[in-house]
């Protein structure tokens, strides 16, 4: 049993990003799929899909690399875990490394940046940091 599903997940992006690897497989989950989501929107990832795999759910990554092979993902922290959720108020948002990074928040109107939700004025549980 896994007891931090997103942790595992940015670990496996973390590793094969720093193995240089072009695809990462994991199990999916909606709020997984959502996170991939917001990180192909920003240009982190180049893609991913959701495939059936011996009657269970995968979600496969796509990793994305400049001209020189280095990852466009350099770095991933998760911040809300399962023993310590955080937090934040629409107008205490963090910016990750002064706007450079994208802070990934759930929020009552879905998964989002932190711009995004700081442009939409709602707060949520700050899931990771990116960069």
């Amino acid at each position: 049993m896994m007891t931090d599903p997103i942790a595992d997940m940015l670990t496996r992006l973390r590793n094969a990003s720093a193995a240089r690897h072009p695809t990462v497989v994991m199990p999916a989950s909606k709020l997984k799929t959502e996170i991939a989501r917001v990180l192909r929107e920003e240009g982190y990832i180049r893609g991913y899909e959701v495939q059936e795999d011996k009657g269970k759910r995968v979600l496969r990554v796509h990793l994305r690399y400049t001209d020189k092979k280095q990852p466009m993902l350099l770095g991933l922290e998760r911040v809300s875990r399962p023993g310590l959720r955080v937090y934040t108020k629409r107008d205490a948002i963090p910016r990750v490394f002064g706007g450079v990074g994208t802070a990934i928040l759930s929020t009552p109107r879905g998964v989002m940046t932190g711009e995004q939700a700081r442009r939409l004025g709602v707060g949520g549980e700050i899931l990771c940091k990116v960069w």
